[in-house]
């Protein structure tokens, strides 16, 4: 007769410890064998990983758990997946070599009026690609440049932010500012599979994926290039098709120290990219250089956001760059406020990287946009609305000159928030809406928050500005050094201040599975003793856990607050059972 207990092999009861550790070594010495150019040794390890039990569950977990559009629909309509499903998906999963397409779907881009193009792939798709990167990867963040930093683990937008400005601080500079048309729609699938030059099964499943068509409107197109975007993989193979641009730039333009003479400087980040240097001639020489390498990935620079400025100087297409949000531009300085370089001798400038102006109208706009659809909320629950989009706004340009514009956009935030409150309340005066709304008379300021209620709407201006340190050199997760990777991650700039205590309390480790978090590791706070058992929000009571060990844990306080309601039960004999605790 069969009892009740559940199988070791079921969803709910998968030791994700052991599995993180065994795919992480793997991982590993695929990193290091890529290091040393032992292809043949990382094919075999890679075909290893993907046979692995350890390594389909982490795949499926990944897409089905920790995933952010895990409930998005491919052309199949699977949404999501029970436990029972992700067991049975886990243990049939495996790269044979086809794919279904994808389905076309469009987002707004921040920005313009166009639409992103997205290709859906199935919840199966889904799952082998994750369980492809999980193989893929480790071999190319050995071999990827220093100054790439897109869509890599550990590294992010303010670290290319930073590299730039360690180029300008060395003087003024001439850059390209450039951007790839359509990068991931046009990129030509014979010169990126040889680029890969990865082992036969891997390069039929890459294929598969790569000509598999998209659906959209009931009606199949073909996919003759491109990688769509909507899959894992997608943004891996974007950088395996721009790897060797900053090489080829290299070796075209060495440099020549007794001349003078240093190579270009480039950062990328994704599709993105500028180059650097202080000669104008030595930035087009680059510029021409580029088309051509592009060429044979069916790649080409976009004209109208492709331009050549300076750092310093007015030029015909003005002075300074955005990039990623940002505006880094130089201006002319007395002797009491220029730069210095490494040796201490002073430079004529000073150098200013804060939010570019089109970051913060689309920021007003949003936040104009958020007031105007809430005009009849009640000033507790609007308080909530705009707070993340604040709080993360402010945390992504706090580590750059960015007081002054937080200053202004903080006026700005109250103008329309006293025009909210004149709109609820027409026949009042502007000193009765002022101490209604507003907790000046107490003593606090002007800080935007209800009477006897402690939620306040963060201010702009009360953010602190603290300077990024650059991920070193060509550094790497796969490496192994945990001490520097979760203390970078406890410093990135879009890590909550709750988060980043957290981090430091518990070492930067989870106290669920006892794992280091990583880079884009999906973590949530959680309550040691939930409030439905009487917790509080207190700080001794938080922790921060993995998203799937926070599942893991509610579920395990449900069912323990479930057995303690069960005092009694009443058996066939009519006997009361014992009490249950």
């Amino acid at each position: 007769m069969t009892t009740g207990t559940p199988p070791m092999d079921e969803w709910k009861s998968i030791p994700w410890k052991q599995i993180e550790r065994s795919v992480f070594k793997l991982q590993k010495r695929i990193y290091q064998a890529s290091q040393q150019g032992n292809r043949k040794k990382v094919h075999r390890l890679q075909r290893l990983l993907m046979k692995s039990q350890s390594g389909r569950q982490l795949a499926v977990r990944r897409v089905t758990q920790d995933n952010a559009g895990k409930k998005t629909a491919g052309v199949d309509g699977v949404r999501s997946l029970a436990p029972k499903q992700r067991m049975h998906l886990s243990s049939t999963l495996k790269v044979e070599g086809k794919a279904q397409p994808v389905r076309r779907t469009y987002i707004p881009k921040p920005g313009t009026e166009e639409k992103r193009p997205l290709g859906i792939p199935t919840m199966k798709d889904r799952a082998t690609q994750a369980l492809v990167k999980l193989a893929l990867e480790p071999e190319w963040e050995a071999r990827f440049e220093s100054n790439s930093y897109g869509f890599r683990p550990g590294r992010s937008c303010h670290d290319a932010i930073e590299a730039i400005f360690n180029h300008v601080s060395q003087g003024a500079k001439w850059v390209l500012d450039a951007d790839i048309a359509k990068c991931f729609d046009r990129i030509e699938h014979g010169p990126l599979l040889e680029k890969v030059n990865t082992t036969p099964t891997l390069r039929r499943q890459l294929k598969a994926w790569l000509k598999a068509g998209m659906m959209e409107g009931g009606e199949l197109f073909p996919t003759d290039a491109g990688t769509p975007q909507g899959g894992c993989i997608s943004p891996l193979l974007c950088n395996i098709a721009l790897h060797g641009l900053m090489e080829a730039l290299a070796a075209q333009f060495p440099t020549r120290r007794r001349q003078g003479f240093y190579t270009p400087g480039l950062i990328r980040y994704a599709d993105d990219f500028v180059v650097l240097h202080q000669d104008r001639a030595v930035v087009e020489d680059c510029q021409r250089f580029i088309v051509e390498w592009l060429k044979p990935m069916g790649l080409s620079l976009k004209p109208e956001k492709t331009r050549i400025v300076h750092t310093l100087v007015q030029s015909e297409q003005g002075v300074g760059f955005d990039f990623l949000g940002f505006r880094i531009r130089q201006f002319p300085a007395g002797k009491a406020r220029c730069a210095k370089t490494s040796t201490g001798k002073r430079l004529g400038f000073s150098i200013r990287i804060k939010p570019s102006k089109p970051s913060t109208e689309r920021h007003i706009r949003n936040l104009r946009q958020t007031l105007r659809t809430h005009r009849s909320t009640e000033q507790e629950r609007l308080i909530k609305i705009p707070t993340p989009k604040i709080v993360g706004w402010c945390a992504y340009f706090s580590t750059v000159e960015s007081k002054r514009v937080f200053e202004k956009m903080q006026k700005v935030l109250f103008e329309m928030l006293f025009a909210w409150a004149t709109f609820r309340h027409p026949n009042k005066g502007r000193k009765w809406i002022a101490d209604k709304y507003w907790r000046f008379r107490d003593g606090l300021g002007w800080v935007f928050q209800p009477r006897d209620i402690g939620v306040s709407l963060p201010l702009h201006g009360a953010t602190h500005i603290r300077r990024h340190v650059k991920v070193t050199g060509r550094r790497s997760p796969f490496d192994g050094d945990w001490v520097y990777w979760s203390t970078r991650l406890g410093r990135e700039p879009t890590t909550s201040a709750k988060v980043a205590r957290l981090l430091k309390e518990q070492g930067g480790a989870c106290p669920e599975c006892g794992l280091y978090f990583r880079k884009g590791d999906s973590m949530e706070v959680d309550h040691r003793l939930p409030k439905a058992q009487g917790g509080t929000g207190a700080r001794d009571n938080l922790q921060l856990l993995h998203r799937h060990c926070h599942d893991r844990k509610t579920a395990r306080d449900q069912r323990g607050a479930h057995d303690k309601r069960q005092v009694f039960e009443e058996p066939c004999d009519g006997k009361p059972s014992s009490t249950v605790l």
